[in-house]
């Protein structure tokens, strides 16, 4: 089927004599992915808004058949490059599931702690860009700062910032050096304290209060029927996390609290992110220091028959699902990718009625839908 161009897409018009139309997109004046935003308004309130996404269709599902199980996982981790881990993970784990594998505990745990690192850095640069987009840039410089030094460390410990390509079959690509088990706890302690002083900063701000505060309100019941996941999911009261409600190694072994905020506004969506990264902390601690020698890689063998399996990994943004059938040669013969932004974008739609236009920036960073991933 042939995608239509923009000029014959059909949008939905909102007719009235008061309504003006505003096209955004699909290229941004930032540097981020392209997606195309239709909002019908009357003045400065938004009466409706439609996505149009799918601009950076890669054809993932096409380019995963006929690899072997490594070239999957690689291709996994591109899947959405702010969850290079995750992506990878679920992938891996269907095809450790489908092969009867069981991978090292070692590799399971340092798996985690990738994922952790994973969801704190990328919470950090959005904890920045959401009070950047109401122009508090003292908050956005020093998340930032955060992130970058977090960062550093990931390519020290596990060769890549972002450690794309770290999760292989069977386990991950290397070993932890054990000199960097103590700068990491303290890294760990000491972003644990700036987070402190800095979340303090934030609730002390009126002007951040009178922006965030009830804009962009995701109800219970929309959240629900949306099926959203991850933090906008919790920020509107669902509690819904694989790591705690269907704990896969190593979580089964490992205590979570997962935090949940009613208000479901753009505020919630902020803190919450915060209380995400002081679980993250915790339990990378605990990940430290069950950390035990012994290996982190086991040999993926040929299926011998046509298999398939299913793996679900909690990203940062959310529950990230992986369905995989191999051939008796172990090649691909099917691979579907979900990411959680698949249910988090039609909320945005939702939640930005009845705001006003220029509150839509930080709307759209609130929710942070992964383009790519869908």
């Amino acid at each position: 089927v042939t995608t239509p161009p923009d000029a014959d897409y059909p949008f939905r018009a909102v007719q009235g004599a008061a309504v003006s139309e505003i096209p955004v997109g699909p290229i941004h004046a930032g540097i981020i992915e392209p997606g195309h935003f239709r909002f019908q308004v009357v003045g400065e309130e938004v009466l409706r808004l439609e996505e149009r996404l799918g601009y950076v269709h890669k054809g993932i599902e096409k380019l995963a058949e006929g690899r072997d199980v490594s070239g999957l996982l690689r291709l996994a981790g591109r899947v959405s490059g702010d969850s290079t881990v995750a992506h990878a993970w679920a992938a891996a784990q269907a095809c450790e599931r489908a092969l009867s594998i069981e991978v090292p505990r070692r590799a399971l745990l340092l798996r985690a702690l990738a994922c952790e690192r994973e969801r704190i850095a990328n919470h950090l640069g959005d904890v920045g860009a959401i009070c950047n987009d109401v122009g508090f840039a003292f908050a956005h410089m020093q998340f930032g700062r955060l992130r970058e030094q977090w960062l550093r460390r990931n390519a020290e410990a596990f060769g890549h910032r972002l450690m794309m390509d770290w999760v292989v079959p069977g386990g991950v690509a290397g070993d932890l050096d054990a000199g960097l088990l103590q700068p990491m706890r303290e890294d760990q302690a000491q972003l644990a304290d700036e987070l402190g002083r800095l979340e303090r900063i934030l609730l002390d701000n009126a002007s951040l209060d009178d922006r965030l505060v009830g804009t962009g309100r995701l109800s219970r019941g929309d959240a629900e029927a949306l099926g959203c996941l991850g933090y906008v999911g919790r920020a509107s009261g669902l509690s819904e996390d694989v790591r705690h409600d269907q704990p896969y190694p190593p979580y089964d072994e490992l205590p979570l609290r997962v935090p949940v905020r009613e208000e479901g506004d753009v505020a919630a969506r902020l803190y919450l992110r915060i209380d995400e990264m002081r679980v993250s902390l915790r339990l990378l601690h605990e990940l430290l220091n069950r950390l035990q020698p012994g290996p982190v890689r086991v040999a993926c063998p040929l299926p011998g028959d046509e298999v398939e399996g299913l793996g679900r990994v909690e990203g940062w943004r959310g529950e990230v699902l992986a369905f995989v059938r191999l051939d008796a040669g172990g090649r691909v013969l099917r691979y579907f990718p979900r990411d959680p932004s698949w249910f988090n974008w039609p909320a945005l739609e939702r939640l930005i009625q009845d705001n006003i236009v220029p509150d839509f920036p930080v709307c759209n960073k609130s929710v942070n839908g992964s383009y790519s991933g869908v």
